[in-house]
């Protein structure tokens, strides 16, 4: 009987156990959307130091006394004409001139400085949307930028950086195919002519920005920030107002009777133009995407990340057969942020129809789908459209999360200012893992400040209000509404005893760096389209998303394919031409073999193969097996003298033009292609540090950027009382990425301070060290004690984190940050500069600011057949035509992310750096000196970094710990010199070089 019921007892767990799991599976797949209360924008409170500021926000500018006196305007405006300006700044440099398609005078500004200035006669109070007709000019391939005030001053903060978009198109469509079938992305080309913008800036607000105007006259004053153009006109215009969907279906009644069942498809790759040239067509290999890849790369898909910011546009053509009514159905990715939601604001014939298309959600998906454009409810919106053809136009839209935002970095200021109170009471400047704290003391903290405990109470309670609102916006826990609530906690713990925060004062730089780390997930707006669909009410197409079967039986496919499909461009190699392999990107690759298809192959009659390769070890390793190229290209800076060392590199110098090709490059960054008189290498691209400041921050404080390190020893009190530091890269900044530089190994951190002292690392004839000489003992100590007498920060593995919130307001970084300063940080445009790395006074009263700089290089393999062909190449590539148009041609497939950073001194001249950042590149770049390859190098870098820590971190003498360093390199070097069998009697010509670089 027990044995029974213990039996049956085993079967009720388990049936009870199964359809526990079956429950708690059913939940987990349940899509049924959790529910969140919706937060008002108006319950985001914004702190008062964000009121204090001047200007202030355009959020926070909205809800002010100031603005809701106004209504918008009725139907008056105010027109001006650019030729009419009354006043510009002398550094403008505005020309007047006729233009035959206006027929009338237009101004052209030339480059982005000072400003232009306009009288306009206001004729009611109101709100105006602000319209400018202009014309972009040849720049970058960035955007227009300008600052706009009213009476001498910015209304709001945003105010001082509008957008006035450009306008790219594919060069060439279809795409055309290389070798094996893959598509080949075109270059971008800029659409040029004259357009009319009403000022709108999509991460405020989806409608025009409004300006707030009294009757009687007034100044439009234009502020150059970034890039030249054109302009025609500026008109003060009374704001349109937008019709509910239920207003405007009334204004356009139906037919007499139904239409007839028509649908048409039009491709999202196929576009007509774009407002961003890093807007990209992607490759996606998924079953029922239009086109098929089938099993190739095909560009048949638009968007994704390449397509998450504000303001970004995309328009297309389309055409009805007849005047109706017509649903618009899109097939959409939206999965790039988790459970949030993105927003696009949905204009036809550059009119937003009604108010819905404002920031129309698009709701997360896991996979792509066909959905139209709808109503709450499913049900589809109707646009009236004429017979003919229209403009269908998507721009990225973040305003509903911009008040978010805004006090997200209010929060953060709040808490930085709050640490700092907090290391002024304990005394403790430390950065990072250097804290100066005494855990031994007792602190009653509310003695220094009453008020402590209120404080973290309001910062809870904010960071509660924009949880909540992003919660209900996206009704959906978010990646970012979980790291809140960790922070929240972090703020709760915090408050729960107050006395030990001196102990816990990194907590608040973890709270900052967590706000910091989730803005940009918050803002971001990805989304992927492969086609939209136009069709009448009532019409089903065809169109499907694939189900389980067809996921499986495409995947079949492809892997059959994968049996007899060609991959590799090698396979399709011919014998008889010319090899290359080059270590980068596919564009970049694919740019390079158009360009020799163009030129280098009808100049010279030459054919090359041109073959990708992932890193370095495939031509180490097709070394070993004999299976080499004629040429290599993108590979790292020490690699031709690494191969060089054993006999497996060409020694350049012995062809004829060789000094005339020499004279491309600056002789500082040459010394990496020496070795034992032979140079068995050429750069392509460089790479090197410069100082970044913000130019506000430092008006503020009243202080000069440094010009020596003297100058900014004596600066640094001034930030470390006020809580921010200086940085200095003694690591790479992880940060820094692009595809035209090599590995991270290359961190020369110490040969700045020990060139700028007149040190050498090797003496003449490359085969002893002198780490220890008079000026070697000299520049260490003064590198160590930057970090330990003057207590920079030791690690930053974020710099443009920290530059971009202020905590860091200066700082060497490689040049690269310009760019991503320019592209993920475009709120700090006209806040920032870029110049020189502070140098080391003479006695003659000079300043020298010798640094080395990192390149990419291109050399040719000691065995190869071609070396006459392969030399040919080498002339031609390095070119400053070449180069040039290398440059700016790939620069236009993604933006001013793809800049090529040209080793060609001339070519350098031609890209579309600003006239301020070049003159600051090329002041650095005559200092250019780089440290030679000898054999052993590579324990230079290992053993500074020892002594390095010995003596920072772990106290050392710094003449105890260099000497002990210095041993060690010398044993290395001694043992490759026996290995490439090298005597003391032997000459590696390690020349001195100590004359900065001029300019013919």
């Amino acid at each position: 009987m027990s044995r029974r019921w213990r039996r049956s007892g085993r079967i009720l767990f388990g049936t009870l156990a199964v359809c526990g799991i079956a429950w708690i599976f059913w939940r987990s797949s349940s899509t049924e959307p959790a529910s969140f209360p919706v937060v008002a924008q108006s319950d985001i409170r914004l702190s008062a130091a964000a009121a204090d500021r001047q200007p202030v926000p355009y959020v926070l500018w909205q809800r002010s006394g100031e603005f809701s006196r106004f209504q918008p305007a009725g139907t008056s405006g105010a027109r001006v004409l650019a030729a009419e300006y009354s006043g510009m700044s002398p550094d403008a440099g505005v020309q007047r001139r006729r233009d035959d398609a206006k027929k009338a005078d237009i101004v052209e500004w030339t480059h982005a400085k000072g400003w232009l200035e306009w009288n306009v006669e206001v004729p009611e109070d109101g709100l105006y949307d602000l319209m400018i007709e202009y014309a972009p000019m040849k720049g970058s391939f960035s955007e227009i930028v300008r600052g706009v005030q009213i009476d001498g001053k910015y209304p709001f903060a945003e105010a001082g950086r509008i957008v006035l978009d450009r306008q790219w198109r594919d060069a060439k469509y279809p795409y055309d195919r290389n070798g094996i079938g893959n598509e080949i992305r075109p270059v971008q080309e800029e659409r040029s002519g004259w357009q009319t913008a009403r000022v709108t800036d999509y991460s405020l607000s989806s409608e025009p920005l409004r300006w707030a105007l009294t009757k009687g006259p007034h100044t439009i004053r234009l502020v150059g920030v970034k890039e030249p153009v054109a302009l025609y006109s500026l008109t003060l215009a009374s704001p349109e107002k937008l019709p509910a969907y239920a207003e405007y279906a009334g204004r356009h009644p139906a037919g007499s009777g139904p239409q007839k069942d028509w649908y048409q498809r039009y491709e999202a790759e196929q576009f007509l133009q774009k407002s961003a040239v890093s807007t990209r067509t992607i490759s996606v290999a998924e079953p029922l995407v239009s086109p098929d890849a089938k099993g190739k790369i095909t560009y048949n898909a638009l968007g994704g990340t390449s397509w998450e910011k504000a303001g970004q546009s995309v328009e297309w053509e389309i055409a009805v057969p007849e005047t109706g009514y017509y649903a618009i159905d899109l097939k959409y990715f939206q999965g790039y942020n988790g459970n949030a939601s993105v927003y696009r604001t949905v204009l036809i014939d550059d009119q937003v129809p009604f108010r819905e298309m404002l920031h129309y959600r698009f709701a997360p998906n896991r996979a792509l789908e066909i959905k139209p454009l709808a109503d709450p409810d499913g049900e589809p919106y109707l646009f009236h459209l004429t017979e003919g053809t229209h403009r269908l136009k998507l721009v990225a839209d973040n305003s509903l999360v911009r008040p978010a935002v805004e006090a997200l970095h209010e929060i953060r200021q709040r808490v930085m200012s709050i640490e700092k109170e907090i290391r002024a009471i304990s005394g403790n400047y430390g950065f990072g893992a250097d804290q100066n704290i005494d855990t031994a003391r007792t602190w009653e903290i509310k003695k220094f400040d009453p008020e402590i405990e209120n404080k973290l109470q309001s910062v809870n309670d904010e960071m509660e209000v924009v949880r909540d609102y992003l919660l209900g916006l996206n009704q959906a826990v978010t990646d970012p509404t979980t790291a809140l609530s960790a922070l929240i906690d972090l703020v709760r713990s915090l408050k729960q005893d107050v006395n030990e925060i001196p102990n816990q004062v990194t907590a608040f730089s973890d709270i900052v760096s967590g706000i910091g780390t989730w803005i940009k997930p918050v803002e971001s707006q990805a989304l992927q389209l492969d086609y939209i669909v136009v069709r009448t009410p009532q019409t089903n197409p065809p169109f499907q998303i694939p189900n389980g079967w067809d996921k499986v039986r495409y995947t079949a496919v492809n892997f059959a394919r994968s049996f007899f499909e060609n991959y590799d461009t090698n396979e399709l190699n011919d014998e008889n031409a010319l090899t290359i392999w080059v270590q980068r990107g596919r564009d970049y690759v694919d740019l390079l073999q158009s360009l020799i298809e163009q030129e280098f192959t009808p100049q010279t009659g030459i054919k090359v193969n041109v073959n990708l390769i992932p890193n370095q070890n495939v031509l180490l390793m097709g070394n070993a097996a004999g299976d080499q190229p004629d040429l290599a290209l993108g590979v790292g800076m020490e690699t031709p003298v690494d191969f060089a060392m054993r006999g497996a590199a060409e020694d350049l110098s012995q062809y004829d033009g060789f000094e005339e090709v020499l004279k491309r490059f600056n002789p500082g960054i040459m010394r990496s292609y020496n070795y034992g008189g032979g140079v068995y290498g050429l750069p392509e691209t460089q790479t090197y540090n410069m100082m970044f400041y913000r130019t506000d921050i430092f008006e503020q404080l009243g202080i000069e950027p440094p010009d020596t390190w003297d100058d900014l020893m004596r600066l640094l009190p001034t930030l470390q009382e006020r809580g921010m530091s200086f940085k200095y890269p003694r690591k790479i900044d992880g940060t820094i990425h692009s595809n035209l530089t090599t590995s991270g190994a290359y961190s020369l951190h110490y040969a700045l301070p020990f060139y700028q002292q007149g040190a050498e690392f090797y003496t003449e004839d490359g085969l002893q060290t002198e780490l220890t000489s008079t000026e070697g003992l000299a520049a260490f100590k003064q590198y160590t004690e930057w970090f330990s007498k003057y207590s920079l920060p030791q690690e930053v593995p974020a710099f443009i984190n920290h530059f971009r919130y202020g905590d860091m307001p200066i700082g060497i970084s490689d040049f690269m940050l310009n760019i991503q300063l320019t592209v993920a940080a475009p709120e700090l445009a006209g806040h920032w500069k870029m110049v020189p790395v502070p140098g080391t006074r003479q006695p003659d009263g000079t300043v020298v600011r010798w640094a080395p700089q990192e390149t990419t290089s291109a050399f040719m393999m000691k065995q190869s057949k071609r070396k006459e062909e392969a030399w040919k190449f080498l002339e031609w590539w390095t070119s400053g035509s070449v180069q040039s148009r290398y440059g700016n041609d790939i620069e236009s497939y993604a933006g001013i992310e793809y800049r090529w950073y040209t080793a060609n001194v001339a070519a350098m001249q031609t890209l579309p750096w600003s006239e301020d950042d070049l003159k600051a590149l090329n002041e650095q770049d005559r200092w250019a000196k780089n440290v030679p390859y000898v054999p052993g190098y590579y324990f230079l870098t290992r053993e500074m970094d020892f002594a390095w820590i010995n003596t920072v971190i772990g106290g050392k003498p710094a003449r105890e710990t260099l000497g002990k360093s210095e041993m060690s390199l010398q044993r290395e070097m001694r043992r490759k010199q026996e290995e490439f069998g090298l005597t003391p009697d032997d000459n590696l010509q390690v020349t001195p070089y100590n004359q900065p670089y001029g300019r013919e």
